[in-house]
């Protein structure tokens, strides 16, 4: 009973204001959905500029089919080849194609054609990935007029496993909901008690029959039902929104992120007993938060770390659940990978509920 009077309390101080609540709801969805647009791979709206020597239908047929490309915006023909350099350097194509005057005569021949590609060195990232895309562009049109050679290409036959589309939002959104639930989940945890130490209700404890582990356990519950509620909300969200195919287990990947979201909060609370006011402890939160984004693999792939930090790492809760998510939405991870990346969560949990519950009681004496 005291324990449940404990946590009723957190409860209605954690949702007493109307406030509080639709900042822990609001958003979260709000920026998965901002997220997930603006910080994408995939290249679209493409200007590309085009010279033609050419005047037979090989040229035309491949210009038409980049035109059509879902990455192209607008093919602007030139007459010449310094006015794709010149249009190049004022930043109003991406990329430039010229097509040499025997083109379509080497194409019929059987010959290797040439197409000649100029791409805007300073985005390289995105003149890099319209390379790609029009790289196969070419390379299918080669294979479709009998095996010729265009721009030297060798035929290869390419099948991407579990994303055929190469569609970055089913890389990118699954990624995104993990951050996203972990900082639902360490912020509000890492003010609670840095709260009431501030506002001087702290103190109180100090003559409260509670122990340790209820004050933990109290603490700990608001920010573990608020980020499992949101972030089952943004699991359908990628679901039938995004349409990003769940071909996993839903009740694994369920737990999973409750045991995920419990590490986090072990970690929160550990912050939050040490800090004396709120801006230090958010301060504090987002000086963890950003170490364990770069070392899971998020932005950056986990292999090409250092050997040392890869160690490291395996400290982090979200490198293991990222493995997780990723898995369960678009490649049917079995359970039994599933599993060999849960058990790290639950030592990490375990380690970090008991330090913050040490923590609180050194506190409290």
């Amino acid at each position: 009973m005291r324990l449940a009077a404990q946590i009723v309390k957190e409860l209605l101080s954690y949702f007493r204001d109307p406030g509080q609540r639709l900042s822990l709801f609001g958003p979260p969805l709000i920026q998965l959905f901002v997220l997930s647009s603006a910080g994408t791979l995939e290249v679209s709206n493409v200007d590309i500029a085009v010279f033609n020597e050419d005047s037979g239908a090989a040229s035309h047929e491949l210009i038409e089919r980049v035109r059509a490309a879902h990455f192209v915006h607008d093919i602007i023909v030139v007459d010449r080849q310094a006015s794709i350099t010149q249009m190049i350097d004022q930043r109003k194509v991406l990329a430039g194609i010229h097509f040499a005057p025997d083109f379509s005569r080497d194409v019929a021949a059987g010959r290797p054609a040439s197409v000649q590609a100029l791409i805007d060195g300073r985005r390289a990232n995105a003149g890099q990935i319209a390379l790609s895309y029009l790289q196969t562009i070419v390379g299918d049109y080669g294979a479709e007029i009998g095996g010729a050679s265009v721009v030297g290409m060798p035929q290869a036959e390419v099948r991407h496993w579990f994303n055929q589309n190469l569609l970055y939002f089913w890389f990118f959104v699954p990624g995104m909901l993990g951050v996203l639930v972990m900082f639902l989940s360490l912020v509000p945890t890492a003010t609670s008690i840095a709260k009431e130490r501030e506002l001087g209700t702290f103190d109180q404890l100090l003559v409260s029959p509670s122990t340790p582990i209820e004050i933990v356990i109290a603490k700990s519950v608001p920010s573990f039902v608020s980020a499992t509620v949101v972030g089952s909300m943004m699991i359908a969200v990628s679901v039938y929104v995004f349409r990003i195919p769940m071909l996993g287990s839903l009740p694994l990947l369920m737990g999973c992120m409750m045991l995920f979201i419990l590490s986090v909060v072990g970690v929160g609370l550990m912050l939050s007993s040490i800090c004396a006011t709120q801006q230090q402890a958010i301060l504090g939160s987002f000086a963890i938060a950003y170490p364990l984004i770069l070392t899971s693999g998020f932005a950056t792939p986990f292999e090409n770390m250092p050997h040392w930090l890869q160690i490291v790492a395996q400290a982090s809760p979200l490198k293991h659940f990222l493995i997780i998510i990723q898995g369960s939405f678009a490649k049917a991870m079995p359970p039994a990978d599933i599993l060999a990346n849960a058990w790290p969560l639950v030592i990490i949990a375990v380690v970090t509920m008991s330090l913050a519950i040490v923590i609180v009681k050194r506190k409290l004496q």
